[in-house]
């Protein structure tokens, strides 16, 4: 069997590897963030050059959290063919360490390295991520007005019956809504209603709309300076709708799945999410297994560059694969646990058949 010291030597060179390449990834990337913050802070005048440094580095572990399977797979492959040319691993092969061996380390690191980046890689990125976009906001709109940002979808239920609320811009965290348009149907699902607004703001137990315009079919248009709309949402439940997933912590997740579904608002996105990270750590072993069946053939041989070139591929199309399950989740056509074990599955099992066919025939 393997010994500690080998173990360890394999596991640390391992470590190093992807340690070097995410560090040498975020630099690039804090780079580029940082000069085209300065670019959009160019015209403005008294803004400091560590402001805009705060907020790139606020936001730098958010914008890197995506690039960490691929510094695993590059870090594996760049790891085990140092180890080839350098014919530590043939020294391995003669001494009697299969190639499960010496792969097993590297093995044991990702799926740490996995389990840190779910529960504290993650929860670090969100919190900062959210104190840059507040930074974000003091600087590109000091006077408090409401941010354009796609549209704000919410639905609720009263004893009014069910409304459904779209807004085209927000702030507070969806606490106030400007552009607003309100759907309202009654107990049985008929269409009521529609209200129009200048603005709303989310009070105790209903909602304050400003600058009102209502249509009904069974009368004439009305208008109110202000009209209030009952609702059961919480600051909470409005601040869920208006967060994306990719936002919000991993130990917040469950709760805002559970206050979602119970305010009757689409959760299938957080699920996914949450079931995401869970399987991340195996998402990691998978990019190792995937980088071990592309990187262990002698250099003597030839075609090391094709092999590397198809585990970028294969971990490309991992990426790809999971970006499509992720939709299919969320549009309901396949469940969250599946769509996001399937690539972490796939990459796994193509991983071990190959490692099988190349060192046990």
């Amino acid at each position: 069997m393997i010994g500690g010291t080998l173990l360890r030597y394999f596991g640390l060179r391992f470590f190093y590897a992807v340690l070097a390449v995410l560090v040498g990834a975020m630099a690039l990337v804090a780079m580029v963030d940082f000069l085209e913050m300065l670019r959009r802070t160019g015209d403005m005048t008294d803004v400091s050059t560590l402001l805009v440094a705060k907020i790139t580095a606020f936001r730098l572990l958010f914008v890197t959290e995506r690039i960490i399977p691929f510094a695993v797979l590059v870090g594996a492959m760049s790891c085990f063919l140092n180890l080839s040319r350098r014919l530590e691993l043939v020294i391995a092969r003669a001494a009697g360490v299969s190639a499960w061996q010496f792969v097993a380390p590297a093995m044991l690191v990702a799926l740490l390295l996995g389990i840190a980046a779910t529960t504290i890689y993650n929860p670090m990125s969100a919190i900062l991520r959210e104190r840059s976009v507040r930074l974000e906001d003091q600087l590109f709109n000091p006077g408090g007005g409401f941010q354009p940002g796609g549209s704000f979808w919410a639905r609720q239920r009263s004893d009014e019956g069910q409304a459904i609320i779209n807004a085209k811009a927000s702030r507070q965290q969806g606490n106030e809504l400007g552009g607003v348009s309100v759907f309202r149907f009654d107990e049985a699902g008929h269409f009521r209603d529609r209200i129009e607004a200048k603005k709303a703001t989310l009070e105790a137990g209903y909602w304050r709309l400003e600058e009102v315009r209502l249509y009904s079919s069974e009368a004439p248009a009305a208008e109110f300076e202000t009209y209030r709309l009952k609702t059961t949402l919480t600051p909470a439940q409005v601040r869920e709708s208006f967060a994306t997933p990719e936002t919000v912590p991993f130990w917040e997740l469950s709760s805002y799945i559970q206050l979602a579904e119970s305010a009757g608002l689409a959760a299938a996105a957080y699920r996914l999410q949450y079931y995401q990270l869970l399987v991340q750590p195996f998402y990691f072993v998978s990019m190792v297994l995937l980088a071990a069946a592309v990187s262990l053939r002698f250099f003597r041989f030839g075609g090391v560059q094709k092999m590397v070139l198809g585990g970028i591929i294969g971990g490309f199309f991992l990426y790809v694969l999971a970006k499509v399950t992720g939709d299919m989740s969320k549009a309901g056509l396949m469940p969250p646990f599946a769509a996001a074990g399937l690539p972490a599955l796939l990459g796994g099992v193509t991983g071990v058949m190959t490692l099988l066919y190349q060192e046990d025939g």
